[in-house]
């Protein structure tokens, strides 16, 4: 199961939201490039990225950083944020990205994200999957839509999606553990997409329980671990390497 720190960006910083709220922000670094050396130092593959200016104004703000992030060798990066236009997504792919993620306009327009994905291809298109009580989350979650995640990923997957991000919105940030049943429903109804678990890891036994829902679901492939790592009770090492 691939370990995913996560580096959330607003205004060029790294920081994290409670709950995706805009009011409720802590700054951890000033210059994202010193956490992402570091997770990759502690032995990271990969980096889940999240424009958060871009989530919330509709179009991505922090590319420059993104760049910066991009210099740090041997990590794999995806990011999610303001990707909801043609132009967006190939500059972002154009400076090295492994993946970008696409949320709000995946439940708007589905139809378009499998353009997208025919144009890019199923491996560099992810389907960002938030929900609220079941329910698709938009506009950096400031919106909860009547679409049923679950009914949401089906439709998608059916047409070609091999890539999501689902995160329970209520447990980000919140740091009381995962929504294992949650995760355990989006996996098995769809077993042909990749799930990458997002949303409430807090110490090292939840990604026990993570990697046991694996062995149960092997499509999850990852976790995101956010405010975790910020706040130091869980040790990236430590977890790669259980």
């Amino acid at each position: 199961m691939t370990i995913y720190p996560a580096i959330d960006l607003r205004g060029g910083r790294c920081v994290r939201l409670f709950q995706g709220k805009a009011d409720q922000e802590t700054v951890y670094y000033e210059n994202p490039v010193e956490p992402a050396k570091l997770w990759q130092g502690a032995g990271a593959s990969h980096l889940h990225l999240v424009d958060l200016d871009g989530a919330f104004s509709g179009s991505s703000q922090n590319l420059e950083a993104v760049k910066k992030i991009l210099e740090v060798e041997g990590l794999s990066v995806q990011l999610g944020g303001g990707m909801r236009n043609e132009k967006v997504i190939a500059s972002a792919l154009d400076i090295g990205l492994s993946r970008v993620i696409i949320g709000t306009r995946a439940c708007a327009e589905p139809e378009w994200v499998i353009s997208m994905i025919n144009q890019f291809g199923v491996d560099r298109v992810v389907v960002g999957i938030d929900a609220k009580d079941g329910l698709v989350a938009t506009q950096g979650w400031v919106e909860t839509s009547s679409t049923h995640a679950i009914d949401l990923a089906k439709s998608l997957v059916a047409q070609g999606l091999r890539w999501v991000v689902h995160t329970d919105v209520s447990t980000d940030g919140a740091m009381q553990g995962p929504n294992l049943e949650a995760q355990r429903e989006i996996a098995l109804a769809v077993p042909s997409c990749n799930i990458i678990a997002s949303g409430g890891v807090s110490c090292e036994d939840d990604i026990v329980n993570l990697r046991e829902l694996a062995n149960e679901c092997p499509n999850i492939e990852g976790v995101i671990i956010g405010k975790a790592l910020y706040e130091q009770t869980i040790h990236l090492a430590s977890v790669i390497n259980q």
